[in-house]
């Protein structure tokens, strides 16, 4: 197990027999420790020896204080896991990739392909990507019960890497359509396998930075899509080679996963407790392994066996109350307006002088990185429940903001700065919490047995309500214009704030089979 560790022998006070030859002089004279305590002056009474004791006991505290504080500065405890799921986020990399790189070259696609100028037949292509992930969403859930995550990953970049290959080679409206829907069925799997197979691998004390690499991965597939498009503006051809490399991604990830260590929690409820066992003692330590064990043997005693849940088993309590949250967050979420914001942002910053659209999506991307790199570092450290309140309500703000810079006399450069001020802090208020929490926190509040049929169906919702919001948005705007859009934007953002303060329990530092243990023991005593 990779881990920096300092040892530290406890600081004892000095026998009297060590200080008889030492001159006074150098008696009446502090000593300085090697961590700056000031050592206080030592007597040659024997009597002197209890009141030495009790003056040296605070200065040991503080040592220890500042020893663990230095623990803490070096702790690398996460360093075993992070390969596994370094590799894992390469699928929310892809996933970030195939978004950039589908809605930059659109008007180029449609033009060599014969569809330009119909707005139908170009939304088709964007939104059969949705439907291809509803369908992945969907499926998810069983193909993890049965073949534990490693196995899902590799089976799931077969639709990813044809997709963008078939979508590179397309010469037909239907071609480019049989290609994104394959990368859409992927991307679906994936969205749903990454936030359960993080959650399942990482140690409890990890668990929620670890978890925010999805969100960077994202970021960062988004940024490199962007990046590579750049050429596109001069070659109207360049969208299939921007396909071919996106099919790339594609076999890292299978051969990566190749390296990666199953959950040892599916191995467990499989049987297989020798590999589980192994695999807690090189990402977990020693010091977990019968620990962990212990609880996951206990969960599965309480649910079962049996691998495969059921979906009826969601309509049972306490998944009932999982599922609704899992679903009301992302229906949330949606209809908050991230995706209609990421749509405007590139006109609100054409209005400051910004034409080029691909220098304005870079900046959101940038932004949303940076939100990211920060909720990785929160998350374990203020939770999931605290920093999704914070997050909601800073997006509140920002869109009121954004609304006041539209509807008040202002002066038109100011207002301008200040409609962009007022994106760039939701975005970036976005990904510090309702971008990354979202994923996270329902894994963790799921059971071990229907983890996988809540998210699939979780994640099923989030798609429905992207198509919706995507589909609603512009006539929205065009009925009651765009401050009326955002203070609605606002509100929903308002009302998911008071969702999380009084629905939510706070996961930071609680292992899954705590939450677990803790949610079903609420349910029985609410039952009585």
């Amino acid at each position: 197990m990779w881990v920096a560790t300092v040892l530290h022998r406890p600081v004892v006070p000095v026998p009297l027999f060590f200080t008889s030859h030492l001159s006074p002089k150098v008696l009446l004279k502090p000593k300085t420790f090697r961590f700056g305590f000031l050592l206080p002056s030592l007597k040659l009474k024997a009597s002197a020896t209890k009141k030495q004791l009790q003056t040296q006991e605070p200065d040991n505290e503080d040592l220890h204080n500042q020893e663990k504080s230095d623990d803490q500065i070096f702790d690398l405890g996460w360093l075993p896991t992070f390969p596994h799921v370094l590799v894992a986020s390469m699928s929310n990399f892809l996933f970030g990739c195939h978004i950039g790189v589908m809605n930059g070259p659109i008007v180029s696609i449609a033009r060599e392909l014969g569809f330009e100028g119909d707005p139908i037949l170009e939304g088709l292509v964007v939104s059969i990507f949705i439907a291809g992930a509803f369908i992945g969403s969907l499926s998810c859930g069983s193909l993890v019960d049965k073949l534990g995550c490693r196995r899902t990953f590799q089976i799931d970049t077969i639709p990813l890497i044809l997709g963008a290959i078939v979508s590179a080679q397309a010469h037909s409206l239907n071609e480019i359509l049989l290609g994104r829907f394959l990368v859409g069925l992927g991307i679906g799997v994936n969205t749903v396998l990454v936030p359960i197979y993080i959650s399942e691998v990482a140690p409890t004390k990890y668990r929620g930075s670890l978890g925010t690499l999805s969100h960077i991965g994202t970021c960062l597939g988004i940024i490199f899509s962007l990046c590579l498009g750049i050429p596109a503006e001069h070659d109207p051809h360049w969208w299939r080679t921007m396909f071919y490399i996106a099919s790339m991604p594609g076999f890292l990830l299978a051969l990566g996963m190749q390296f990666t260590v199953e959950s040892p929690r599916w191995l467990c409820r499989v049987g297989d407790m020798k590999d589980a066992q192994t695999i807690i003692r090189n990402l977990w330590g020693d010091s977990e392994v019968d620990k962990a064990i212990e609880e996951f043997q206990s969960i599965i005693s309480n649910d079962g066996t049996d691998v495969n849940s059921r979906w009826m088993q969601l309509l049972e309590e306490p998944h009932s109350r999982v599922a609704f949250i899992g679903g009301v967050l992302f229906v949330l979420q949606q209809f908050a307006g991230i995706n209609g914001v990421l749509y405007f942002s590139s006109l609100i910053f054409q209005d400051v002088g910004i034409a080029s659209g691909a220098l304005a999506s870079l900046f959101v991307g940038l932004t949303n990185f940076a939100g990211a790199l920060c909720a990785s570092y929160l998350m374990d450290t203020q939770g999931r429940r605290r920093l999704l309140i914070g997050s909601y309500l800073g997006m509140a703000v920002s869109m009121f903001l954004i609304v006041f810079a539209i509807n008040y006399p202002l002066e038109e450069d100011f207002s301008h700065n200040l409609s962009i001020l007022g994106t760039l802090m939701y975005i970036f208020t976005f990904a510090i919490g309702a971008g990354p929490v979202t994923g996270l926190i329902i894994p963790e509040l799921s059971s071990s047995n229907t983890r996988g049929k809540i998210m699939s169906f979780s994640f099923s919702v989030h798609w429905v309500c992207n198509f919706l919001v995507g589909l609603l948005f512009l006539d929205l705007v065009e009925i009651f214009g765009v401050a009326s859009v955002y203070a609605g934007f606002g509100s929903v953002s308002v009302l998911s704030a008071i969702f999380a303060y009084y629905f939510l329990v706070e996961t930071k530092g609680r292992s899954l089979e705590e939450i677990e243990m803790s949610l079903n023991s609420n349910m029985r005593g609410g039952g009585r």
